[in-house]
């Protein structure tokens, strides 16, 4: 799954909002869209529509700005995706209108990708915007460092047919059929 660059942006100005909620002077637009080197005019649109959501209150005119509405707290990740996102059709056969798939009455694809959206979307609704702003650790959100910046190699085939795990880096690869 992957979230569109509108709900990146969403979350971000949310969580930007929330970082500083403490503050006298509201955050203007202008300093996120340089904080994040994101277009102003594409944040007024995602503002606008947090605003319309509830998510957001905003104030015009000097000294103005925008705030979060509700408390950080209140806010669940999941709910704000499921508002922001367009498309949850993983694969074409979620969508009966576009299902030209000639496997769909026999295969299993479909209900493997429904769970694995389903738990995606069940992880983000335990999550709060306070969540992602307070300790990585309090909640059990992995810290960044421990994030991996890539998607884990599957093992793959060999000659032979024994499976191959990957190794780490400066490390050969072992078989199936050798120890480690």
């Amino acid at each position: 799954m992957r979230l569109t660059q509108w709900t990146d942006y969403t979350l971000r100005v949310l969580m930007y909002c929330a970082a500083t909620q403490g503050r006298v002077q509201p955050v203007t637009i202008t300093e996120i869209a340089e904080g994040y080197g994101i277009s102003r005019s594409h944040l007024m649109k995602i503002v606008q529509q947090l605003s319309a959501q509830g998510l957001l209150e905003t104030t015009r005119g000097r000294g103005g700005g925008i705030r979060l509405a509700r408390p950080a707290s209140g806010i669940n990740v999941g709910v704000v995706v499921r508002a922001t996102e367009t498309d949850f059709n993983l694969v074409e056969c979620f969508d009966p209108a576009t299902d030209e798939c000639r496997l769909s009455g026999q295969c299993r694809l479909k209900g493997v990708l429904w769970q694995a959206l389903q738990a995606y979307l069940a992880v983000l609704d335990g999550v709060t915007l306070a969540d992602l702003m307070g300790s990585p650790t309090r909640m059990g959100i992995p810290a960044l460092d421990a994030v991996p910046a890539a998607l884990p190699t599957v093992a793959m085939p060999v000659k032979g047919g024994m499976p191959r795990r990957p190794a780490p880096p400066g490390q050969r690869a072992l078989s199936g059929s050798e120890s480690e």
